[in-house]
């Protein structure tokens, strides 16, 4: 995901004299040919990424569409009071694009690991969230985003589902198991386990890489009594909407993601997603406890 970010970015330097890119260190080599193509238009503060993104700030002022890149716990998290104020505060837009996700980067410790960057942009107003699933999602989203005028956020994870799965953030079916069914909604690159966990049971399948807007139309249109919501972020990240979604009908709602508990390990991105029951055994787990009533009466 991160290369093609790279590229993409890159050409959309070349290809539309409104886009910058600001960066903090991270990914400065990669970006040095677009550097020295484009000076006025590649941004490198350094290790300071609160001005990272009041650059971005400065730079949407004046017109420009800023795509500002980093890890995310240093995009997001160290530098959210830059987020609110310097471009929220100010009514200008920038593309944030992070690296790392929730714990991509385990062996490097807590500093690397954000599972709430989500929930803390959801703070805010008005903002789209991508989480695609694959490399193949990325480019399509990177220039979609940049075209529009809107505060956007574009999360790249080193982990992917084994296909990519196009298109606008839309609800996606890819498995129907009738009306009336348990709806599990996968977003972003929980969805390969999540399809595994539910493989046998009676469940529909549906994706999306775009928690934010919701898809609540197509929420509405597919959930019965019980929805399942896997997140590859903070557990409960979405919660508050799709209960909303469905405030006046009765429904019980299972929310899985990235545990609060600190785990102070390192390990690998895999032993968190076990850690956190994000593997295939770990949400097959939750799933059986939350719907062995529904299904014991079918």
């Amino acid at each position: 995901m991160r290369e093609t970010f790279i590229e993409t970015a890159t050409d959309l330097l070349t290809e539309d004299p409104r886009t910058a890119v600001v960066l903090a260190d991270i990914s400065a080599a990669a970006f040095a040919p677009a550097a020295r193509r484009h000076p006025d238009r590649v941004v490198n503060v350094g290790i300071r990424e609160q001005l990272m993104i009041g650059v971005a700030g400065g730079l949407a002022l004046t017109g420009l569409r800023p795509i500002v890149h980093s890890y995310a716990p240093f995009l997001v998290e160290r530098a959210y009071e830059q987020i609110k104020l310097d471009l929220d505060h100010q009514d200008v837009s920038a593309v944030l694009v992070s690296v790392g996700a929730s714990y991509d980067r385990a062996a490097a410790g807590r500093t690397h690991l954000a599972p709430a960057d989500v929930s803390l942009i959801d703070t805010l107003h008005g903002w789209t969230v991508h989480v695609p699933g694959h490399a193949g999602e990325v480019a399509d989203l990177l220039r979609a985003t940049v075209a529009a005028d809107g505060p956007a956020y574009l999360r790249l994870s080193t982990q992917q589902n084994g296909r990519a799965h196009r298109g606008d953030g839309a609800l996606r079916v890819l498995r129907d198991a009738g009306p009336g069914a348990p709806l599990l909604v996968a977003v972003g690159p929980v969805l390969d386990a999540a399809m595994a966990a539910v493989a046998d049971l009676p469940v529909t399948v549906a994706y999306t890489h775009r928690p934010r807007p919701f898809d609540t139309a197509g929420l509405r249109a597919l959930a019965g009594s019980e929805v399942i919501l896997v997140e590859p972020c903070l557990a409960g990240t979405s919660s508050r909407v799709v209960s909303a979604a469905l405030v006046d009908r009765p429904h019980r709602l299972l929310a899985l993601g990235v545990g609060r508990e600190d785990l102070r390990r390192y390990g690998a991105a895999d032993d968190h997603t076990r850690w956190h029951g994000l593997d295939a055994a770990g949400l097959r787990r939750a799933v059986d406890g939350f719907l062995e009533p529904a299904l014991a009466g079918r």
